[in-house]
């Protein structure tokens, strides 16, 4: 599995972490947990110097519906 390893700050949470990585929170704070046991006992403020591994999405294509005039 590929991504990057980010060292956190005093008062770090994992939310924002994710917004400013990945753009967006949703989904990605669930993904980030299962790629680090553990990480959710440590509360939802981090001290400094924890390093959460932030793993590489992989967009799944968007499935396109086309509707031709003759359907």
């Amino acid at each position: 599995m590929s991504g990057v390893t980010y060292i956190t700050r005093d008062g770090d949470c994992l939310d924002n972490i994710c917004w400013h990585h990945y753009g967006r929170s949703s989904t990605m704070v669930e993904m980030v947990l299962e790629a680090n046991h553990g990480l959710a006992e440590l509360g939802a403020i981090y001290p400094e110097n924890i390093a959460i591994f932030l793993p590489e999405v992989i967009e799944k294509p968007v499935q396109q519906n086309i509707i031709n005039i003759w359907d």
